[in-house]
């Protein structure tokens, strides 16, 4: 999702989606504790697209 996009979603919206996001985010983690996932980057993407959706949140 781009900033873009980001910004013109509500801050209702981007709550709920910082909330998927974290779960996704441990379920991620979890996966890769338990055997290395195909692409450990995913964790790291995930990470930083929470914190735009923060920041985004923040602005509002």
């Amino acid at each position: 999702m781009k900033n873009a996009e980001i910004r013109s979603l509500a801050a209702s919206e981007i709550a709920e989606r910082i909330v998927a996001e974290q779960e996704n985010l441990s379920k991620l983690k979890f996966a890769h504790a338990i055997s290395p996932i195909e692409n450990p980057n995913r964790i790291r993407e995930s990470k930083r697209f929470i914190a735009r959706l923060k920041t985004s949140l923040a602005s509002k």
